[in-house]
């Protein structure tokens, strides 16, 4: 019984989730067109590719837990315990990925103001 539960669970609440922000999303959208705010404002233009900019995070951010995890294990043949060196080579190597992506998404940002 339980394992039919968990995933409806799981999933349940990922629809319920998702559902709730389109419904919101939406509200939110005719409640600005009521009061006349422009319908260019939802549109995506040339600077706000916000998708690129995430999956340019999540590939940084994964690089760096591959390279975090390849330390940690060279780490762990040289005497270190892997108890302490996976965990902190993964989140100091996650964290280099996505500061590296922050740096970057802000370099494109401003070359594309200029």
């Amino acid at each position: 019984m339980e394992e039919v539960l968990i995933p409806l669970i799981v999933f349940g609440s990922m629809f319920a989730v998702v559902y709730v922000f389109l419904t919101t999303r939406n509200k939110e959208r005719l409640a600005l067109i009521e009061k006349g705010a422009d319908a260019t404002l939802f549109k995506s233009g040339p600077g706000k590719n916000v998708f690129g900019v995430v999956v340019l995070n999540i590939a940084l951010m994964a690089i760096g837990i591959g390279i975090g995890v390849l330390l940690a294990s060279l780490f762990a043949q040289n005497g270190m315990k892997e108890e302490v060196a996976f965990p902190a080579m993964i989140f100091i190597g996650g964290g280099i990925g996505l500061l590296t992506g922050f740096f970057i998404s802000r370099k494109l940002k401003d070359d594309k103001q200029e």
